[in-house]
């Protein structure tokens, strides 16, 4: 049930970007346990300067392609998932689509399971 908001700069084919949103999905699948079909995507791109990303905070040089990745999904996986999950989505665009593994900034979002409504007005998981 994760939600994954996906900011990008603005000029990316089509191709990229549905590439990106399935690097994204198949890291949630493998390591997060996300089930199959849980895909809900939003994936936005930002003019020059719509688009904040320090280039050299923590020491990791940014390039003008770095991207967020945040997912919204239920609270309670572990610290070793998460770390793999990072990992999977770095390696996957560095893979498919040539990002730089330093330009992958990614943020989770936990919630309780009943902060979710998939439609009906009803809190399907509470």
């Amino acid at each position: 049930m994760p939600l994954v908001r996906i900011d990008l700069p603005q000029g990316k084919s089509p191709e990229y970007r549905h590439s990106v949103g399935d690097v994204v999905y198949e890291a949630m699948r493998t390591t997060l346990n996300v089930p199959e079909n849980d895909r809900f995507q939003v994936i936005t791109e930002h003019a020059p300067g719509g688009l904040v990303i320090d280039p050299t905070y923590l020491g990791i040089a940014r390039s003008g392609d770095a991207l967020t990745i945040q997912v919204t999904l239920n609270a309670g996986r572990s610290v070793e998932l998460k770390k793999a999950f990072y990992k999977a989505v770095a390696d996957g665009l560095h893979e498919r689509v040539g990002l730089r593994r330093e330009d992958v900034l990614i943020q989770l979002v936990e919630v309780p399971k009943e902060n979710w409504s998939f439609g009906n007005g009803e809190a399907q998981y509470a």
